[in-house]
């Protein structure tokens, strides 16, 4: 009953400025399908922060060859029934996902995928598990309970100071599953000193 979602919210994706450009004059975004992807498929945003949207596509510039100018687009969000992982009831779900997926695997005689580190870090950047558990949920939901998005808060980076309960690169994503949650892009603006 709760999980249908009422209001617009303001979301932001790190890509190259060609990208950006092609997605502001008519062009749709992608749906990333990594098996290793934090939310499942779909196509990715950080919640409210441009910020780390930006940073993001620098990590990813520094990274690979994927991005040669990093750039955010803004994005105005409904993200209508949403598999909100912020909500207690919802990590039932998720449990419950990881369960059916075990016995799945299982029965298959297949090991369940892990979280994977990436080099030099001591993060679990490669959710190939949290990956699998969402789509599982997909999966097994009928047609008439489909989840348009998936909404996760998650923990990263190093801590600001000693013995601190937050991370510097601390944010919520979310990920689209149905484009039409997605009613415009636009360009973030700089602050205006007045």
């Amino acid at each position: 009953m709760y999980s249908d979602r009422t209001g617009l919210i303001l979301a932001f994706h790190g890509c190259d400025l060609k990208v950006r450009d092609k997605v502001v004059n008519g062009a749709e975004l992608q749906n990333s399908t990594n098996d290793y992807d934090w939310l499942g498929n779909g196509i990715y945003f950080w919640e409210n922060s441009p910020a780390r949207a930006f940073d993001y596509a620098c990590e990813v510039m520094n990274r690979t060859n994927e991005i040669e100018a990093p750039a955010v687009l803004g994005a105005v969000i409904h993200l209508k029934h949403c598999l909100d992982l912020t909500e207690y009831k919802n990590l039932q779900i998720l449990k419950n996902g990881y369960e059916t997926l075990k016995i799945s695997l299982d029965a298959e005689r297949l090991s369940l995928p892990e979280n994977k580190k990436l080099a030099n870090s001591n993060e679990f950047l490669m959710r190939y598990l949290d990956c699998a558990v969402i789509e599982m949920i997909h999966k097994i939901n009928d047609s008439t309970n489909k989840y348009d998005s998936v909404r996760g808060m998650f923990l990263e980076g190093n801590s600001p100071y000693p013995n601190a309960g937050f991370k510097e690169k601390n944010h919520v994503q979310i990920c689209i599953r149905n484009p039409n949650c997605i009613k415009g892009y636009f360009l973030p603006r700089q602050l205006v000193n007045f």
